[in-house]
């Protein structure tokens, strides 16, 4: 009988302490109850789920709620396609907004069948790895090493390496998400609007003979783009060439055309890659053997 009596004490406390417990839990959920609008939801499923930080939010997530909020625009998304930013437009009934996309570029083009070798690496095949080593080994201390550390972390395949162990942007496919610019060792890499079209591929800063001694394509320092462009656009600092892109509107092809090297471009949007008629053409197919 104690028994008895003893189990339904018990049942008694249980349920007792059941009812205090959901209780609580029911003024918790309502003092600490945050309003989500079911809208996040609906403008999340209309983002690309690239999660690439190029909107300036940490993933689609917080982008989605940042729109909603009114914090930010549709057009803030450069990889989502047109149509799709004017849906989320017209849904949120806000304008699309103006923002011109970002896209990684390279300050170099020595590839190996235009800059010499100096000592064979092996190693870890990453290019982290060789810069730890004298530098990798590639006589230009500035240039890119090859191993491809920025196409192993692109995610979204905007990144593949040439046949001379040189990293091509695919601008169509770059999100601008930053990753091949940390990852590289030597610092080659940068973010840049696509309005951007006048480019210095080098970032050596020896003087011309020794940088010429080590690279065809080098910024020799030689002058001609900084004498040819608009005043100011174009200075040497450090022999290399600098761009203020502060002026981007003054820039054409012209500061191209007498370039020795190629080392200074123009990034057209069909073409392509642009050298000046006075460059040098690289006319080599292979890559050049390793000099000790």
């Amino acid at each position: 009988m104690d028994s008895l009596i003893n189990i339904a004490i018990a049942g008694s406390l249980l349920a007792t302490l059941g009812v205090v417990l959901a209780g609580i839990l029911a003024i918790a959920n309502r003092k600490l109850y945050v309003y989500e609008d079911p809208r996040i939801e609906e403008v999340e499923d209309m983002l690309p789920h690239a999660n690439c930080g190029a909107c300036g939010t940490p993933g689609c997530r917080p982008f989605a709620e940042a729109m909603v909020k009114g914090d930010t625009d549709p057009g803030k998304c450069t990889v989502n396609s047109n149509e799709m930013t004017h849906t989320i437009a017209d849904f949120l009934g806000v304008e699309v907004g103006e923002h011109e996309k970002y896209v990684a570029r390279l300050a170099c083009s020595g590839g190996t069948h235009v800059s010499y070798t100096r000592a064979n690496y092996q190693g870890m095949e990453t290019c982290r790895a060789a810069n730890l080593v004298s530098g990798g080994g590639k006589g230009c201390t500035w240039g890119c090493l090859g191993f491809g550390d920025c196409m192993d972390v692109c995610d979204f395949g905007a990144i593949e390496m040439n046949k001379f162990s040189l990293p091509m942007v695919d601008p169509l496919k770059c999100t601008a998400c930053n990753d091949c610019v940390e990852v590289c060792p030597k610092e080659l890499f940068s973010l840049q609007p696509v309005s951007h079209r006048l480019w210095i591929a080098c970032k050596n800063e020896d003087t011309c003979d020794a940088a010429e001694a080590e690279c065809e394509v080098v910024c020799n320092a030689c002058s001609r783009c900084a004498a040819d462009a608009p005043e100011g656009l174009i200075t040497i600092q450090a022999n290399l060439a600098q761009i203020d892109y502060e002026k981007n509107d003054l820039a054409s092809k012209i500061a191209i055309e007498r370039c020795p090297t190629g080392a200074i471009v123009w990034l057209d949007s069909r073409k392509g890659v642009v050298k000046g008629n006075m460059a040098k053409r690289v006319i080599r197919k292979e890559p050049m053997p390793v000099i000790r």
